[in-house]
């Protein structure tokens, strides 16, 4: 396909610059932001002393030695973390047709919608697992730990609310939003998945070179079933699941059965 001049429109009536602008803005301000952190931070990693199977990374760090302000701050950041996804949403609503029923992001079909997602996580997230301990043992994994919370009441329950953040931010924007847009400046099935997956896997490359691409993996996986069904609700409810286990399990679960899974 020959690149269109600037200010053509694309598919849908907006000018393609505007897209493309309007692109770089809710990237800048979620997951393209996290992909560049990302990857400087990796090559920090790569280029330190310590050997990257010696480094550590926490997902869900305390932020206070005090329960409550703890608790604040971590509702403070869960709740701001998804004023991208609301702009998404904004940016994609049309006259007559909501945003979340454009990408899918609707309870119309519970049941489906479940089973799909559980299917997805087991897809994805038990050989994600002996990926994570295949990487900890070549050494380009490092120790993620992914609940380094302090136990209280709230600790699951906050948890939970971080990895159904995770979820909506990751799949609104790298899978619905994303897949979108690209499609109406053009792009190709292949260059749409390609981009999807590779984001995905970018801002994933703070854990390791390991978990980045196998994040690609699952980004391939994901972002192929959206350009085919439309439909994110399935893909929130599995990454939910995934990072479920990953966080309450890591809270949970006794030390001694996590260095079993190279975990921790």
């Amino acid at each position: 396909m020959e690149p269109s001049p600037q200010g053509v429109e694309a598919a849908g009536g907006t000018p393609r610059r505007r897209l493309r602008t309007e692109l770089w803005i809710v990237l800048g301000l979620s997951l393209g932001q996290s992909a560049l952190y990302a990857v400087v931070n990796i090559v920090a990693r790569l280029t330190a002393e310590t050997p990257l199977r010696d480094q550590a990374a926490a997902l869900n760090p305390s932020r206070s030695p005090r329960p409550y302000l703890d608790l604040t701050y971590q509702l403070l950041s869960i709740g701001f973390a998804l004023v991208p996804v609301a702009l998404a949403l904004f940016l994609l609503s049309e006259p007559g047709r909501r945003a979340t029923t454009r990408i899918g992001l609707t309870v119309t079909r519970p049941g489906r919608d479940l089973a799909v997602g559980v299917g997805l996580a087991a897809l994805i997230g038990v050989p994600g697992l002996a990926l994570y301990a295949a990487g900890r043992a070549l050494g380009i994994t490092v120790d993620v730990q992914a609940a380094t919370l302090d136990q209280y009441w709230w600790t699951v329950p906050v948890l939970v609310l971080a990895a159904l953040k995770n979820a909506v931010v990751e799949e609104v924007i790298a899978a619905g939003y994303l897949i979108e847009r690209v499609e109406q400046l053009g792009w190709r099935p292949a260059a749409v998945v390609a981009a999807s997956a590779l984001l995905r896997g970018a801002y994933h490359l703070y854990q390791g070179i390991g978990p980045g691409l196998a994040n690609v993996a699952m980004g391939v996986v994901f972002a192929e079933y959206y350009r085919r069904r439309r439909r994110t609700m399935p893909l929130v409810v599995a990454h939910t699941l995934i990072d479920v286990v990953a966080f309450v399990g890591y809270a949970l679960l006794p030390a001694g059965i996590l260095r079993t899974l190279g975990i921790g």
